[in-house]
């Protein structure tokens, strides 16, 4: 069974900093669960987003919400996103995401179980 575990969720003060980490595990060797890895994210009362994606190219995509402050990185099934210059509106539960057309889908495929970031003004 694939598993995504995340780390790095927490709390900071507006214009802060904070690092998502995420490894799969799990993962059987024929398939191509980890070509795409990404990070969405659900507000209270929010609808889900998506902040960041990365292929196994290196190829990273962001929403344009957070472009410009966090940045996406891919090493074989884990991935990283550092959060630079946070503000109150990226407060969310984070969630780690595997598989291409769950990116683009933004549904299906794998979950991690979520982290919380609270950013306070």
């Amino acid at each position: 069974q694939v598993q995504l575990v995340e780390s790095g969720g927490g709390s900071v003060q507006a214009g802060g900093s904070l690092r998502l980490s995420c490894t799969a595990s799990a993962v059987p060797d024929y398939t191509y669960i980890t070509y795409c890895m990404g990070w969405f994210r659900q507000a209270p009362e929010g609808s889900r987003e998506k902040v960041a994606s990365i292929d196994i190219t290196n190829s990273a995509l962001y929403g344009e919400g957070v472009k410009g402050r966090f940045t996406i990185t891919k090493d074989n099934a884990r991935i990283t996103l550092q959060m630079n210059n946070l503000t109150p509106e990226d407060t969310a539960v984070y969630y780690c995401v595997a598989g291409c057309m769950t990116i683009l889908n933004g549904a299906g495929g794998y979950w991690g179980q979520g982290t919380q970031v609270t950013v306070s003004s």
